[in-house]
């Protein structure tokens, strides 16, 4: 059993641990990039295209917030999962974007 950090990036780690994830091989993550302003610019679209493949926006419905959709596929780690989440971030930072959640389905 492997020692995650006890934030929420290591408590979903913790969690896909215990439904036996095997973390030997890469799997598909979807990391969700919140807007301060929705839509995005497309400024701030283009530059996450240009950087990741797969990318879908998903407008505000129902009392929830927009956010895009980026799914990655990789070795799947702390230090994984928060550098993509630190890359992103970077990537939108100046277009009031930010990526601090993220999710497998198991």
């Amino acid at each position: 059993m492997v020692h995650w950090p006890g934030d929420g990036d290591g408590d979903a780690l913790r969690r896909l641990e215990e439904r036996g994830l095997d973390f030997s091989v890469p799997h598909v993550v979807e990391f969700n990039v919140d807007f301060h302003e929705w839509p995005p610019s497309k400024a701030a679209l283009s530059a996450l295209q240009q950087r990741f493949e797969s990318l879908e926006s998903y407008p505000p419905s129902e009392g929830l917030a927009g956010y895009v959709l980026l799914r990655v596929r990789g070795m799947v780690s702390y230090d994984w999962v928060t550098s993509v989440q630190r890359e992103v971030t970077a990537v939108v930072g100046a277009y009031g974007g930010v990526c601090e959640s993220w999710g497998l389905l198991h």
